[in-house]
């Protein structure tokens, strides 16, 4: 394949979109990246199938887009350190992530965006979910979007579910220089840097209570919002094929890896673009 015409096509209503037309195994030219940079901002998600890439390539196409950061909990490849394995075996019953969650929110400055390729796929199951944040956030009640905005919560890597999700891969690849629980506080709603848009920003991984309030009081609201913006119409669904490629908005969007293939191996590797301090 030769890149050529560029073709994005929308998969859900909410977001997600396939882009076709593209080889990534060559360099693309700044046209090509300009509109997929374009695409990016508008559908939130993007998917690349066939795209059978080495680890160097992998870096050189997410690099067009930001500056890789590392993954603070968990080792990468030998010999691509920032490259990290999404992996459980076939003997494992937890999966990496595996509930809502917006990366590493818990982070001073959360990542930009995420891009896994899929290396190693179960004959079926291990799909993926992501959600809208701009309409979880567009769709509230006036008086919740004037009790929310200028609010903040806490946000920790020690939450519970998410934390145990890690168990297994914290056991056989964890970072040596992996210190105090990172924890971080954000606005509820985010201004998303590029495009303007208000997007709600706090998860059912990593949100653990609101600012100056205690879990308890915290709680009542925080499971209203994270049952809200889980909405089927906020969503859209990847089933991965070997060799897919998804990169999605960190910033406005949320995901869900399933966990329905017990007995199975299934390995993605997963590139992380550094971002900004939410606001």
């Amino acid at each position: 394949m030769s890149n050529g015409a560029l073709e994005v096509k929308p998969i859900s209503g909410a977001l997600g979109a396939e882009v076709s037309g593209l080889d990534l195994s060559q360099d693309l030219d700044p046209g090509l990246v300009d509109q997929l940079k374009d695409a990016f901002h508008e559908h939130l998600v993007l998917f690349f199938r066939d795209q059978d890439i080495s680890s160097a390539r992998f870096l050189t196409f997410t690099g067009l887009f930001g500056d890789v950061m590392p993954y603070p909990m968990v080792q990468g490849l030998d010999d691509y350190p920032d490259i990290v394995p999404v992996l459980k075996l076939a003997h494992e019953t937890k999966n990496f992530g595996g509930i809502w969650h917006t990366d590493t929110s818990y982070l001073e400055y959360p990542p930009m965006a995420s891009i896994l390729i899929a290396r190693e796929l179960p004959p079926i199951g291990g799909d993926t979910i992501w959600s809208n944040m701009y309409l979880a956030y567009e769709t509230l009640s006036d008086g919740m979007k004037r009790m929310l905005d200028g609010m903040t919560a806490v946000n920790s890597s020690a939450k519970g579910a998410a934390a145990r999700s890690r168990d297994d891969r914290r056991k056989t690849a964890a970072k040596n220089d992996f210190g105090e629980t990172p924890e971080a506080v954000h606005p509820v709603v985010r201004i998303h840097p590029e495009t303007g848009r208000k997007a709600l920003y706090v998860n059912f991984g990593h949100t653990t209570r609101f600012s100056n309030m205690t879990e308890a009081e915290s709680a009542p609201i925080l499971n209203y919002l994270f049952e809200h913006q889980t909405r089927p119409e906020f969503t859209c669904r990847l089933t991965w094929r070997p060799a897919t490629i998804a990169f999605w908005d960190n910033r406005a969007t949320q995901h869900f890896p399933l966990n329905d293939y017990h007995g199975h191996k299934r390995l993605l590797h997963r590139i992380t673009l550094a971002g900004d301090r939410p606001v």
